[in-house]
């Protein structure tokens, strides 16, 4: 359980990576917008690397808690990919910066466990949504011919690049309403 300090740590540092970038984000840089000194924020995290660790463990936490719900969600399994990308959307929409953290894996490059944490973030979504997709291929509910992996690459690289379109015009419109309108989209493509 982070301290409320750490919280705000970890929030001040997405804001600051979202604004200027990876290069920007510095101990220095964030004890300036926290208002605290640098040994401060030692106090509360050894260095930047344990800092974006502890980003990528609270994102997958939240993903887990998202997981489990989804699973004890006695529903059609189209409901099931609903609610998940919904509460996808909900995440970014409550935190807009965090997706130039999750959705920039070139910060992650060259750290080894930072890259296996992100890797692991993207295998737990892609899980999830294949299995659901297969449960659509069981129903009867998408083409039987569709390759799954190759689907599933699709739907989140629209996901993607959807987010990210929001994130650059400023938030400039409506993004669980355009992600429902991708999702019916892309269920449509699949049932062909």
């Amino acid at each position: 359980m982070l301290s409320e300090r750490q919280q705000q740590i970890i929030e001040e540092s997405i804001k600051l990576i979202d604004n200027k970038g990876i290069q920007g984000f510095t101990i220095k840089n964030l004890s300036k917008e926290i208002g605290i000194s640098e040994p401060g924020i030692y106090r509360h995290f050894e260095s930047k690397f344990a800092i974006l660790s502890q980003i990528l463990d609270s994102f997958k936490q939240n993903l887990l808690e998202n997981q489990k719900a989804f699973n004890q969600k006695n529903i059609d399994p189209l409901s099931k990919l609903k609610f998940f990308f919904n509460k996808l959307f909900e995440k970014f929409i409550q935190n807009p910066a965090l997706i130039s953290v999750i959705f920039s894996e070139e910060i992650f490059q060259n750290e080894n466990l930072l890259s296996d944490k992100v890797n692991e973030i993207h295998a737990m979504n892609e899980q999830m949504v294949s299995s659901v997709f297969i449960e659509l291929q069981k129903a009867n509910q998408i083409s039987e011919n569709m390759n799954i992996e190759a689907f599933t690459l699709i739907f989140f690289g629209s996901v993607r690049l959807l987010v990210r379109k929001w994130k650059y015009s400023g938030h400039s419109f409506d993004l669980l309403k355009n992600g429902n309108e991708l999702f019916i989209t892309l269920l449509n493509l699949a049932k062909k």
